[in-house]
């Protein structure tokens, strides 16, 4: 259960989009009803369990699951148990709902959220968008011509050490930026790379997309994305498990590599940015570690390399719920266009080696 202090205090700790909103009176606002589609995707626990945590301000009224053996895997397990099922209507029909999380599987996502925009409700819709560009375009249009948010399921937006990094681009703390790096892998068994090799754009599509998000909160869109995509062990099955994308912009080039082979590939994750006045290395990305050098002393940044304190993390996905509520109930601006979320599933496409369709 959360309190108007912590809604606050993490408001405060990655606040940086945005000035802090104005929660006066945010406590005895109404709860926000919310219900979840689907319960397949790899995120999909951690969403339900994140809203029901936040009980002082959503009201979780179901979720639909329509495969009767999926439910009778899931339903007991702690972030599901005492919900009730219901099929897609009776949650698009309950009254007062104004937010759904759409955690089909990736080929369902597409379809699950164009029925909830068309209904004229809110969605966070796990990554990536889609298996291609115009599905999620005709979602956007939907949303827009409804006046509903589309917020999109990238896990390190509110991440502080990304929050760090995007507020230092934009303050000029590294000088002129010419260079970024980002790297997120892991090992994965046989039947995982089974279920990951029904999708063309293999682990850049799966998880670099992640990282791609981050790319354009931080630089923008890219002028040109080019793909290099690698598969290890074609005698098992397709999967491109080994990747990298280079992203060029007028006055730098990035690189984002994502493989399904590294040893305690969690430990080696890491977003990097170069700049003509410094550097800052985050790595770990979970529970995040930064260090930033710098060529001369900047404000409270002193020269050289040091560590930077960062808040705590607190749940991976605390951040889309807490910024949600804020955004329902007024106390700001919601920080992600349309047009960015068009951008990333483009560069997320064109990332994995895949065409625009």
């Amino acid at each position: 259960m959360t309190t108007r202090r912590s809604f606050l205090s993490f408001l405060s700790a990655v606040g940086t989009y945005a000035a802090v909103p104005d929660c006066h009176g945010f406590a005895r606002a109404p709860k926000i009803k919310v219900g979840q589609i689907g319960t397949k995707h790899a995120h999909a626990s951690g969403k339900v369990g994140t809203a029901r945590k936040y009980s002082e301000i959503y009201d979780f009224v179901g979720v639909v699951e329509p495969d009767d053996v999926q439910w009778e895997r899931v339903k007991d397990t702690p972030p599901y148990q005492g919900i009730p099922r219901m099929t897609r209507e009776q949650l698009l029909n309950e009254e007062d709902l104004q937010f759904v999380c759409v955690e089909t599987e990736v080929k369902d996502l597409i379809a699950a959220a164009l029925q909830c925009v068309e209904a004229g409700k809110h969605i966070h819709l796990d990554k990536p968008a889609g298996v291609n560009y115009s599905g999620f375009e005709r979602v956007v249009a939907i949303a827009k011509q409804n006046n509903v948010l589309i917020q999109m399921g990238y896990m390190f937006r509110y991440n502080p050490g990304f929050q760090f990094i995007f507020q230092a681009i934009r303050d000029g703390l590294l000088g002129d930026v010419f260079e970024v790096d980002g790297v997120i892998s892991k090992k994965i068994g046989d039947s995982t790379r089974k279920e990951l090799a029904k999708y063309a754009g293999g682990t850049m599509f799966e998880l670099g997309c992640h990282l791609i998000d981050s790319l354009h909160v931080a630089m923008g869109a890219p002028q040109r994305v080019t793909a290099f995509p690698r598969t290890t062990y074609p005698e098992k099955d397709r999967l491109a498990d080994n990747m990298l994308a280079v992203f060029d912009y007028p006055h730098a080039t990035a690189t984002i590599r994502s493989a399904m082979m590294e040893v305690d590939g969690f430990r080696r994750r890491q977003f990097i940015v170069v700049g003509s006045e410094g550097t800052i290395i985050l790595r770990p990305l979970e529970k995040p570690v930064l260090e930033l050098t710098l060529e001369a002393t900047k404000g409270k940044h002193a020269k050289g390399s040091h560590f930077v304190e960062l808040p705590a993390l607190g749940g991976r996905y605390d951040g889309d719920f807490l910024e949600m509520a804020a955004v329902l109930h007024g106390e700001r601006e919601f920080p992600f266009s349309y047009q960015h979320d068009l951008d990333v599933q483009k560069s997320v496409l064109l990332g994995s080696g895949l065409k625009l369709s």
